[in-house]
């Protein structure tokens, strides 16, 4: 029977810049074998071009209709929303702004023009963009976050900070979370990726190295749940998590010791 596979990236594909060992070749074994494959990334700092030309460069067999972020779940949300103006508010990096713009959402420098306050992955991240942001907030603005994440893996055991520290600041000074959360483990991005896979939920598995965010996503979403140790999580991790995935692997390369 025919299944969809959904892939995490950081952490599950490759660490950095640096390919993980076998994944290319088990990924492209699945396809092969005439299953669906869709690559999910809460990495908003990155357009779903830079995907397509890493993942192809690893050797990966991939189009980019096949690859969705957090910039592209934001952007379905507030293009979705019965509101009459969609302006947006941005803490982020162009892939961002860009994802808005391609989906028809003005993007202002005013915060007061906003009726929405988008917060993603921002490198020049400050105290005057968390003050705007608040304005914004207070002016009446729904608060959208690209993604949850506190880090980001990268090579030799490394992390550096994701969006979730730029969620910490905005709660920390409103007092208050955030009102939607666009990337995993959300509804949002899950609803996307299910009807772009175009197979039903007990037949897709979600593949990741994040338990807060890719496991949960199965756990929440009636998908089987494939934990990689490849990245953030280790196994006494997992034994303590609240989130249990149905497998767990050391990499990606051994996802066809499962009998699916």
């Amino acid at each position: 029977m025919q299944k969809g596979f959904m892939f995490d990236l950081d952490g599950t594909v490759y660490l950095g810049e640096e390919v993980i060992d076998g994944v290319p070749q088990a990924i492209n074994r699945l396809t092969e074998e005439g299953h669906k494959i869709l690559f999910l990334s809460n990495k908003s700092i990155a357009s779903r071009e830079d995907y397509l030309k890493k993942l192809t460069g690893m050797g990966i067999r991939v189009s980019k209709e096949n690859i969705i972020n957090s910039n592209v779940a934001a952007a379905h949300y507030i293009r979705t929303q019965n509101v009459k103006s969609k302006t947006a508010w941005v803490i982020g990096e162009q892939p961002l702004i860009d994802e808005l713009r391609m989906a028809g959402i003005k993007v202002t420098d005013n915060p007061l023009e906003a009726s929405f306050v988008v917060l993603g992955w921002d490198r020049q991240f400050n105290y005057e963009m968390v003050n705007q942001a608040f304005q914004g907030w207070k002016n009446g603005a729904t608060v959208v976050a690209t993604n949850p994440d506190r880090t980001c893996p990268i090579e030799n055991n490394n992390e550096i900070p994701d969006c979730g520290a730029v969620i910490g600041a905005f709660e920390g000074t409103a007092g208050v979370k955030v009102d939607v959360i666009a990337g995993k483990p959300s509804p949002i991005i899950t609803g996307l990726a299910i009807r772009t896979l175009g197979i039903e939920e007990e037949n897709c598995y979600i593949i990741g190295d994040r338990l807060e965010t890719d496991i949960r996503m199965g756990t929440e979403n009636r998908l089987k749940s494939i934990l990689v140790l490849s990245g953030i999580t280790d196994e006494k991790m997992a034994e303590k998590s609240e989130y249990k995935p149905d497998f767990t692997l050391t990499s990606v390369k051994d996802i066809h010791t499962i009998e699916w």
